[in-house]
């Protein structure tokens, strides 16, 4: 049993996939410190000086200057900022793995095409019918 696992261990696609999974974790955090760290501010300040991770909304009338103080003070806060982040992070995963896609694509050979059939057995057989009426 300890061999048969170490095979299924051993095997490409095992190994192709660990690897996708750890590089897939490192893109991500790239790509989050990407989009709140460069994107948002870059997008704040064409939005007017606004971060949107700080957007909320509570429910009442008593405001809160940050989602925390609302929390502690046990009101319920709808982190929509922290949505609009989420959703602009996922529009640049899915633009990166486009590119990446797009230039894997770019490295494989083309499909070699398949050499030209050659004359079927009837068309043989009528040819040598035709010459040896000659």
């Amino acid at each position: 049993m300890l061999k048969e696992f170490k095979d299924f261990i051993m095997t490409g696609n095992v190994i192709d996939f660990a690897v996708a999974v750890i590089m897939a974790g490192a893109m991500g955090a790239v790509i989050n410190g990407f989009v709140s760290k460069i994107a948002m501010p870059l997008i704040g300040l064409i939005t007017g000086g606004a971060s949107f991770s700080d957007k909320f909304w509570t429910p009442g009338d008593v405001e809160y200057k940050t989602v925390e103080a609302a929390k502690e003070a046990g009101v319920a806060a709808v982190e929509y900022g922290a949505w609009i982040d989420t959703i602009i992070s996922l529009i640049v995963v899915g633009f990166v793995m486009f590119l990446i896609v797009k230039a894997y694509n770019k490295t494989k050979k083309p499909a070699e095409e398949p050499a030209p059939a050659g004359p079927s057995e009837i068309d043989l057989l009528t040819e040598i019918r035709d010459a040896l009426k000659k």
